[in-house]
């Protein structure tokens, strides 16, 4: 249909006698008329330079004719409709055994911030390769001023770059990726490595403020927020000690622990023995191993075994509690990344952990002091490998021979100590 109109104001312009340029407020605005599907494509230039609005609209002329040429429609799916479709799909992976459940949940949680940040009904064919270029800076100066990490965000954009090649390959966009604006490259250093960590006093500081908080929750349990504080508190004292992931330890489920006695040198010791499933595990393999028994478990047993029992007294087809997820408030659903992130910070807010903005500490950080500990403890590769699910070169490369205790160690190999004088062996 071409354009019946002849007449143009100063703030209009024709594109081939079928489409028309015109300003709206600053920015040139473009609309052509598509004749098969009965309605006009309308969108923004993104720009306020005339003859550069000229040039883009002779551009989407060209695009939306040879569209319409192929039978393809221009009228697209939102960016909501996008995600959902992507993550139906990511759905299925999981039931296929691609993917494990918490590396789905990651996926939501990642693609649920680009949501947020790119808008809910934003149309995917008008998506263009820049929309993303300031996606790092919004997701660092988040409202609630929670520190988000580099790291966090640089996965975040691989995640939504993934489902973008997807969702052009299904020809629901125009473009595969976003040209996310680069970002300084990430010391991997083993200096990076200590400062994303913690010390022995700052967690010393930290389980102090969390058994604080585990009092103050327990006496407020039945208030708005007192238990998902009680539970949210054990999870993060379990980071602590056990290393685990945070996908293995929110899958944890009551009958994958076990509760033991051991007499070790002649000492009775409390341990706990906690079962990985493989269909949790990042690595798809089942692994076993004990931790020393801190009464964490103990407690929380204690205090969700009977409130889950009481709930479901009356419905037969309820799961046994040996069934239901540890750090949850209803054994069904675990707690929520958001809440994990909101009382990490609050933790570490009032240890007084110092320089947390330039550190890159995050959740995961408790599980580079377990390592770090470990080895630490004279441990090889290896036995570390097998409590944490990972290889043992990847701990002898990232953690091993990072650590001061060993490098002091090795330093001082071949001399001993004589009335306060280094004396060579």
């Amino acid at each position: 249909m071409a354009l019946k109109k002849t007449l143009y104001s100063s703030d209009e312009e024709a594109v081939y006698d079928e489409a028309i340029i015109y300003k709206r407020g600053d920015h040139w605005q473009f609309r052509m008329w598509l004749a098969k599907e009965g309605k006009y494509a309308r969108m923004s230039l993104k720009t306020r330079n005339r003859s550069t609005a000229r040039d883009k609209a002779k551009l989407r002329y060209h695009e939306l004719m040879a569209q319409q040429l192929q039978g393809k429609s221009y009228f697209s799916k939102s960016t909501r409709e996008g995600v959902d479709e992507y993550l139906a799909q990511r759905q299925k992976d999981v039931e296929a055994g691609i993917i494990v459940k918490g590396r789905y949940s990651t996926i939501k949680t990642h693609l649920g911030h680009w949501l947020d940040f790119i808008g809910r009904d934003v149309k995917l064919k008008e998506l263009d390769r820049n929309d993303c270029e300031n996606y790092f800076h919004a997701r660092t100066k988040t409202k609630r001023n929670i520190a988000i990490s580099q790291t966090t965000v640089l996965n975040e954009q691989s995640t939504i770059n993934a489902m973008m090649s997807w969702l052009h390959k299904c020809r629901e966009t125009y473009i595969e990726e976003f040209d996310f604006k680069k970002l300084p490259r990430i010391d991997r250093g083993d200096e990076a490595k200590r400062r994303s960590s913690f010390t022995d006093e700052e967690i010393f500081d930290i389980c102090e403020v969390l058994e604080k908080n585990l009092a103050d929750a327990k006496k407020a349990i039945d208030e708005e927020g007192g238990l998902i504080k009680y539970v949210v508190g054990h999870y993060l004292l379990l980071s602590i000690s056990s290393g685990l992931r945070r996908g293995e330890q929110l899958q944890l489920r009551w009958q994958d622990i076990e509760w033991m006695e051991r007499n070790v040198g002649g000492k009775d010791q409390s341990l706990v023995k906690i079962t990985v499933r493989g269909v949790t595990s990042k690595v798809r393999k089942t692994r076993t191993f004990a931790i020393r028994d801190q009464e964490y478990f103990d407690r929380l047993f204690k205090l969700l075994q009977p409130r889950y029992t009481k709930a479901h007294k009356d419905n037969p087809t309820a799961l046994k509690f040996a069934q239901t997820l540890i750090f949850s408030a209803d054994g069904h659903t675990p707690i929520t990344v958001r809440s994990i992130d909101y009382h990490f910070n609050r933790v570490l807010e009032e240890a007084q952990v110092k320089n947390r903005d330039k550190r890159d500490l995050v959740p995961y950080s408790f599980r580079h002091y377990f390592i770090t500990t470990k080895v630490n403890s004279g441990l090889g590769p290896l036995q570390v490998a097998e409590m944490c699910g990972t290889s043992a070169v990847q701990i002898d490369r990232t953690y091993y021979h990072t650590s001061e205790e060993k490098m002091v160690s090795n330093a001082l190999s071949g001399y001993y100590y004589k009335d306060g004088l280094l004396i060579p062996t």
